[in-house]
């Protein structure tokens, strides 16, 4: 019994070793790549905005708002 649990906990060891060099290359990766980092531009158009429906004024209504 104590052999399975040594290896349980070598294994787990191993695993946080290697899912913490896995982030650091990430890191690595993405600031060594030289491109520069920006935001997504919503489409012209579309209204992403709150918009006051017929539901909403209903709600509105009901609880007081």
């Amino acid at each position: 019994m104590k052999k399975a649990e040594k290896s349980e906990g070598l294994a787990r060891r191993d695993f946080l070793k290697g899912a913490s060099v896995a982030g650091a290359a990430g890191v690595a990766t993405a600031a060594l790549s030289g491109k520069k980092a920006s935001a997504a531009v919503p489409e012209t158009g579309k209204s992403g905005s709150y918009r006051e429906t017929e539901h909403v004024m209903k709600y509105y209504e009901l609880s007081r708002f």
